[in-house]
């Protein structure tokens, strides 16, 4: 039986190369939001949505975040991940999925903030008996993203590269609901995508559903975004 609090893993190694000249020598996730780390705004939103255990997947300047949160932060319990080299979306997942205890596991992208009710997810992921949920946000710029086409059923069956131009679509927001056994079994090891080698490779075959959202969706990779994000994440989220 399917858990009904997942564990989570947050893949937070990013060295954030777009973003060094507004938020320089820290990792992508420490970039601050006023006065507190994104991460932190992360780990809130977590805890919100009655989450219990966290494994932070780290690379770049680890050690900063490990010494910002130690091994609790709030109700959450932290345990850490560590990549000796940058290993992908995919291989940073792989490597951490040891240290999960449940068999179903919540995947974040720490540099994007997309308000989903996390229990809902997990409740349609159940209900389809789906191996991986991918969270969607309806943009008005799809293409800077890429689109993600599903059928009726909700199961996702495309998805297209970044296309300029390209208008209103659902796009990938970053949050995954995976089945621990599907991927820990998965033959694809090493340095690899998460999305592009093994989402979009498999979703012909593999049940791969899209849970639709309108929450309140940022990725901050770009300065633009970042500074947008300064403004509006403090006043959502009221730390």
């Amino acid at each position: 039986m399917r858990q009904s609090k997942p564990d989570v893993i947050v893949l937070a190694g990013g060295l954030g190369t777009r973003l060094q000249d507004a938020v320089p020598g820290v990792p992508k996730c420490m970039a601050t939001l006023a006065g507190k780390p994104f991460l932190e705004y992360l780990l809130n939103y977590l805890q919100n949505n009655r989450l219990q255990r966290v494994i932070l997947s780290l690379g770049y300047l680890a050690d900063v975040v490990k010494e910002h949160f130690g091994d609790r932060y709030g109700t959450l319990a932290l345990e850490y991940s560590i990549e000796d080299e940058p290993l992908g979306t995919g291989g940073a997942v792989k490597r951490a999925l040891p240290l999960a205890a449940t068999e179903s596991v919540f995947v974040l992208n720490g540099d994007t903030f997309f308000d989903v009710d996390l229990p809902e997810m997990l409740h349609q992921h159940n209900l389809s008996k789906a191996l991986v949920t991918i969270a969607l946000h309806e943009a008005q710029n799809a293409g800077r993203y890429g689109v993600v086409a599903i059928n009726s059923d909700g199961r996702i069956t495309s998805f297209s590269e970044k296309q300029p131009g390209v208008g209103r679509g659902l796009i990938n927001g970053g949050i995954y609901l995976v089945e621990k056994d599907y991927l820990s079994e998965h033959p694809l090891t090493g340095t690899f995508s998460l999305e592009k080698d093994l989402f979009q490779q498999e979703c012909h075959s593999t049940m791969i559903y899209g849970y639709h959202s309108n929450g309140y969706f940022i990725d901050i990779g770009i300065p633009d975004d970042y500074r947008r994000a300064c403004e509006e994440i403090p006043e959502l989220m009221r730390l």
